[in-house]
């Protein structure tokens, strides 16, 4: 079956193509970073009309790149939640159009559960498993127990992880985005020049949450208290080494005890912070546990995933709203791409 995927949740215009879930014939993402970077972060308005540009050639490129014409597709899938509204819609009315056109059903895609997915394509996947998704936008535990089940444990309380990344970017003027740069700089650097606080939040009501305000915080004000002392002069590598250390810790600890309490074995990491190669670092070095890591190419916002896990959907009969809703310390499901 031939799925012809759209991903325009944030500001990434993409297309693919994939064949039965797994068989990527093509995947073809436009990046809007440059037109971002002056703001050192996704500004909504000019995301969706970048959107309104690319749309249309990207998904030509896709059709081309795959070997395939309109007619050969079986079924459009497109992201439906979460994201931007304004970049959503754009994506989501040309979807409805591609499929009034052909006459071929439309499949409405949880983002969330698209990011997971994307491990299947890369992965003999063991379920259920661990997932951790993490990226600039959403930092959450969940139970995956099958390729379209989510069963979430525990997610940001505050800022996202990846976010935490893009604004201390901004803070030392680093760079956009944040995470890449902060990952490369981490590598000249010791990641125990500096303590920074790991927040663990082991007395919440729900230990599976994460918040990265303090974190952020801290690095900011310890950092200028360093700075201000002549004894000390931590490097821009070492507070980044220090900074990213901390903040990555916390999501192998919270993972690792949700594989013991689940007595699960499997953690799968996904979403941007997903590339950092210290964090697959960390989850390859952890014993007894089986990683999970996506390819770098689909690790940040891509159509390949969105394709891929709609084949598991073509089946079932959506009712209602796929969007997807934080509740603070309450566990929720996604189940087939809707949130119970």
């Amino acid at each position: 079956m031939h799925i012809l995927g759209i991903e325009t949740s944030c500001d990434d215009t993409s297309a693919a193509v994939v064949i039965d879930g797994v068989q990527i014939l093509s995947n073809v993402v436009s990046s809007q970073n440059e037109f971002h970077a002056a703001f050192a972060g996704v500004v909504p308005e000019i995301a969706s009309r970048k959107h309104i540009e690319n749309i249309l050639p990207v998904i030509d490129k896709a059709l081309h790149d795959a070997g395939t014409v309109l007619d050969d597709i079986d079924a459009i899938a497109v992201t439906e939640a979460p994201g931007l509204i304004g970049s959503l819609l754009i994506g989501m009315n040309t979807a409805k159009a591609l499929a009034m056109r052909l006459q071929k059903p439309l499949i409405p895609v949880n983002h969330l559960v698209a990011h997971m997915y994307a491990l299947n394509l890369s992965n003999q996947i063991n379920y259920p498993y661990i997932g951790l998704l993490v990226s600039g936008g959403h930092t959450m535990l969940c139970l995956m127990r099958d390729p379209v089940t989510m069963t979430m444990l525990g997610t940001t309380i505050d800022d996202a992880c990846g976010e935490a990344f893009d604004k201390i970017a901004k803070h030392f003027n680093l760079g956009y985005p944040g995470g890449p740069v902060i990952d490369r700089l981490s590598a000249e650097g010791r990641d125990d020049a500096i303590r920074y606080p790991i927040v663990m939040l082991d007395e919440s009501d729900n230990p599976f949450n994460f918040s990265y305000s303090g974190l952020k915080t801290a690095v900011v004000y310890q950092t200028e208290k360093y700075l201000a002392d002549p004894s000390q002069k931590p490097s821009i590598p070492d507070i980044c080494a220090s900074f990213q250390k901390a903040a990555l810790t916390v999501l192998l600890k919270k993972a690792c005890r949700a594989c013991r309490d689940y007595d699960i074995a499997g953690i799968g990491i996904a979403g941007g912070v997903s590339a950092n190669r210290c964090l697959r670092r960390m989850l390859e070095s952890e014993k007894e546990i089986t990683p999970y890591l996506p390819p770098i190419n689909l690790c940040t916002d891509n159509a390949a995933m969105i394709a891929g896990v709609a084949y598991h959907m073509q089946h079932k009969v959506l009712s209602g709203s796929a969007l997807y809703k934080l509740v603070p310390r309450t566990r929720s499901t996604i189940t087939d791409g809707i949130v119970s």
